[in-house]
């Protein structure tokens, strides 16, 4: 017996990111089936850690969607053309949203933040080596972010009492800690 078979997409909205289909599935018995997904394009996010290894940067920025500002890690769209390794849109938006570049971008993991809906999927890197740049930020909400410096210590009361709620965000923090703990 085979598996589950994606059969196709029969797009229901295009928008400037992301796309809403109705996708057609085949189930391991034969029976079809079908579900609304969104497809987005590839996300990059990065933890810049600094010098001492016990701090990084985050950006406070507004997110329209949940009508808030959140305390988030850097992060982007692989969306600008010709730009398909996803470490080279990692160092883009590094200096685009924090004004750094980095001499490391280590991979962390790749995570799908939302799999019963979305086929969006993110690399997390781990940033470090850090250098001045000038920021270029783009669009209005990173226009209005403020960049602001976490020690990896205070992350799990943060998640606990709510001040850090992004799902990449938390990923990353946590991994960035336990990969720069096993350094040490």
């Amino acid at each position: 017996m085979g598996g589950f078979r994606h059969l196709g997409d029969e797009e229901l909205l295009a928008l400037h990111r992301v796309r809403v289909v109705r996708a057609s599935f085949e189930a391991p018995d034969g029976t079809p089936f079908e579900r609304d997904v969104i497809r987005d394009k590839q996300v990059v996010a990065m933890v810049p850690v600094l010098d001492d290894g016990e701090s990084v940067l985050l950006v406070r920025q507004y997110r329209g969607p949940i009508d808030a500002e959140l305390l988030e890690i850097p992060a982007g769209l692989c969306d600008v053309d010709g730009e398909d390794d996803p470490a080279v849109t990692a160092a883009r938006e590094l200096a685009e949203e924090v004004g750094k570049a980095a001499t490391s971008l280590e991979p962390l993991a790749t995570v799908h933040p939302a799999a019963g809906i979305s086929d969006e999927h993110l690399t997390l890197y781990l940033a470090s080596g850090l250098t001045d740049v000038a920021p270029d930020r783009q669009g209005v909400e990173e226009e209005h972010m403020s960049t602001e410096v976490l020690r990896l210590a205070d992350v799990p009361a943060m998640i606990g009492d709510g001040r850090l709620t992004d799902a990449k965000t938390i990923i990353g923090l946590l991994l960035a800690r336990d990969r720069l703990a096993a350094g040490r």
